[in-house]
């Protein structure tokens, strides 16, 4: 959670950097050019403009409910967010690793999925030893939870 309060923290940055920096260089080298009705440089400035202020109120949304994140909340025996877990394949026996993460973290490659995934989904609530039935474009395939790490053992 911290990586992603952090991220957030950055792109935010990063955001109002151009947004307060950039920009209105941009929008003051357009209106050089004269008639701003018919200048294109000068448009597409003032809607990246737009664009950044709503992303920037995105970002900060975002990093405001991670803040208020109450780790008390997250079950200590199920999965949920913060959770590392251990699955087999009940039909290939493949055994496969996830972290349940924020959306701003996932990295499917990489075994980081979201609880808002197909997978982390189906994963969210389980005990070790329960089977979660998961719904891929291949078909359905059912997992079996054989280890849990949650957030609280980390911790």
């Amino acid at each position: 959670m911290i990586e992603a309060k952090k991220k957030l923290e950055e792109d935010i940055k990063a955001a109002e950097f151009e947004l307060k920096v950039e920009l209105p260089k941009e929008i003051q080298r357009a209106r050089e050019w004269g008639d701003l009705r018919e200048n294109a440089e000068y448009k597409a400035a003032k809607e990246r403009q737009t664009f950044l202020q709503a992303r920037i109120a995105q970002l900060q949304s975002r990093l405001a409910v991670l803040s208020m994140m109450n780790f008390d909340s997250i079950p200590k025996d199920k999965v949920g967010l913060g959770s590392t877990v251990f699955v087999r394949d009940e039909d290939t026996g493949e055994e496969n690793t996830y972290d349940i993460v924020t959306s701003e973290e996932s990295d499917p490659e990489k075994g980081r999925i979201s609880p808002s995934s197909p997978i982390g989904r189906c994963l969210l609530n389980k005990k070790v030893g329960d089977v979660a039935e998961v719904r891929v474009p291949k078909g359905t395939r059912y997992v079996e939870v054989v280890k849990l790490l949650t957030i609280h053992d980390a911790r």
